[in-house]
């Protein structure tokens, strides 16, 4: 079985059925979403705006080329409904992720994990975005489409402004980055203790003195 995160697209939109999929409460405001004829050609609208004005704005989890999972994130100016949160602005520095859906067959499989990791290593490819930010659900019931706090944390996200029913949660990309550098270079002494000895470069030339010790 093949796992892959790729670039969100509208074809894969098409893909899903869920309540996510016609779900507006980010994307407009209160009084544009209540007035709202077709949810579904909204979101559409929307996601094609941001990928205009901003570039990629999600990503999409596929189980042997079919898409199964999504998540989707964009700066705060393109995500009206975060205003009416408690604990909102979303900081200057950061994005915020609004939704991590995985179809229910194919959850507890760590499929969120690569959605979560995939947009962190999209951003800090970007560079200038400090953090990712979400409006996280204590309960864990996923209320409101906020994302249950006990699976923020999982992921790498910390309470940056407590609250009772909707805290804000932050992941830092700068640790990111941090704990990507030291993977690699982990990764690299790694290889370099496994590489035989003829493959470390070639052998010292044996000088005057060594020849002597030899005859």
């Amino acid at each position: 079985m093949s796992r892959k995160v790729v670039r969100l697209t509208l074809d894969h939109l098409e893909e899903f059925t869920a309540p996510c999929r016609s779900c507006l409460l980010w994307e407009l405001d209160p009084v544009r979403r209540e007035r709202a004829a077709d949810a579904c050609a909204e979101k559409d609208a929307w996601v094609s705006e941001v990928l205009r004005e901003w570039g990629s704005c999600g990503r999409v989890v596929l189980v042997d080329d079919v898409p199964v999972g999504y998540a989707m994130y964009a700066p705060e100016a393109f995500v009206p409904g975060a205003a009416g949160f408690p604990t909102a602005p979303v900081s200057s520095d950061a994005v915020l992720l609004t939704t991590v859906h995985v179809e229910p067959a194919y959850r507890g499989g760590g499929l969120a994990r690569m959605l979560v990791q995939g947009m962190a290593r999209d951003l800090v490819q970007r560079g200038g975005i400090g953090a990712v930010e979400a409006f996280g659900d204590p309960s864990g019931r996923g209320g409101r489409c906020l994302l249950p706090v006990e699976f923020l944390g999982s992921v790498g996200f910390k309470t940056h402004r407590p609250h009772p029913t909707a805290p804000r949660l932050r992941m830092d990309l700068r640790a990111a980055i941090t704990w990507k550098g030291e993977v690699e270079s982990a990764f690299e002494r790694l290889v370099g203790a496994m590489r035989p000895k003829s493959a470390r470069g070639p052998a010292p030339k044996a000088t005057r003195a060594s020849r002597a010790k030899l005859t």
